[in-house]
Order: C-alpha cells, then structure tokens, then sequence
C-alpha cells in the first residue's frame, strides 16, 4: 500500500521548531510561543485521532517558552508517523489539515 508523501509537513514542522528555539525570549514571550505550543497541540491531536480512533485525545502540557520548538518537533514527528501507518484514503485529509495548520502558524509566528 503507498504511503502518503509526508516529507514537505516534516520539512516546515522541522523549519519552524528551529526558528522557535533560535529567537530571544522576548519574541518568545509576546506570541511567537503561544502559537508554537497551538500547533504542536494540534499536531499531537491530529495524531492521536489517527492512532487512537474514538479515544479522547489528550491535551500536550505547556513546558514553557523554551521548550516549544521541541515540543513541536516531536508533535510534528508523532504525526508523521501516524500518517504514514495509516492507509492514504485516511491519511491525505489529516496531511491537508495539518499542512494548512504549519503554515498559519508560520505566518502568525513571522508577524510576532
């Protein structure tokens, strides 16, 4: 069975944990974190719908402003995997989704 291409969502997940961790804590602090920690959110719940279907999902704790970029990484990653276990009728709408969501955030983090 292929697999969903998930290499361009790895990419831009990958791009912005990086951007996250290099800026100055006063980025951090105005909304550049509180976006982050949105969409890595987002990305573990989108993940654990796809490897837990009818389970509630649970919410990823804040570990603070300077733990976001790793936090992301692993949420972005988690979904990676997901996706690539799930079958692609499943799969192609959450990558849709959760590319929509990195590239939001990336904008709203760029305008922080």
């Amino acid at each position: 069975m292929p697999h969903v291409d998930t290499r361009p969502l790895t990419d831009a997940v990958e791009r912005l944990a990086d951007r996250l961790r290099a800026m100055p804590q006063s980025t951090l602090r105005r909304s550049a974190a509180a976006h982050g920690l949105a969409l890595a959110r987002e990305l573990a719940v989108l993940a654990q719908r796809l490897e837990f279907p009818g389970r509630q999902p649970r919410t990823m704790p804040d570990a603070g402003i300077f733990a976001v970029g790793d936090q992301l990484a692993v949420a972005g990653h988690d979904l990676t995997a997901a996706l690539e276990a799930a079958p692609p009728k499943t799969a192609e709408p959450v990558l849709r989704e959760a590319t929509e969501a990195v590239r939001a955030a990336t904008a709203a983090v760029s305008a922080a």
